[in-house]
């Protein structure tokens, strides 16, 4: 299973942007000339600053999904949780970031599904303490690892 761990964003903080027509994945362009400005998390990120939490992912149950360990997951507790969408659920006193599958629903259960094939999905029942704790909006990935 892959877990999560809940971290409380501070979204008074503005980050340095650069701003340029786009980054490009492939030449640069020397003759462009690039501006900066500031990310602001509230404004270009955070809909709901008040709702809205940070989770650092533990685990690969996620990995297909392109969701690994050690990312971080922005969670959105104000999100009406829709069938396919990837939740932070707190099932048995643990919190765990799946896929949620409604198509059981009228059958007494649901699924919350992984994204990677060596693992089995979460049957969830009406004896277990299940909430969906909120919906994944954002992952922020460290793509360098000291």
């Amino acid at each position: 299973m892959t877990d999560i761990k809940i971290i409380k964003g501070d979204f008074g903080e503005r980050l340095q942007l650069l701003l340029a027509p786009g980054i490009k994945a492939g030449f640069p362009s020397p003759a462009e000339d690039y501006l900066h400005d500031s990310l602001d998390f509230n404004r270009d990120l955070i809909r709901n600053p008040e709702s809205t939490f940070y989770g650092r992912v533990e685990g690969d149950s996620m990995i297909e999904a392109g969701i690994c360990d050690g990312d971080i997951a922005v969670i959105d507790r104000s999100v009406e949780p829709r069938d396919g969408d990837i939740v932070v659920a707190y099932v048995n006193e643990e919190f765990t970031i799946k896929y949620l599958d409604l198509r059981h629903r009228d059958d007494g259960y649901i699924e919350l599904r992984p994204a990677n094939r060596h693992f089995n999905p979460i049957h969830i029942g009406l004896e277990d303490d299940f909430e969906v704790w909120g919906v994944v909006v954002w992952t922020i990935k460290n793509w360098k690892k000291y």
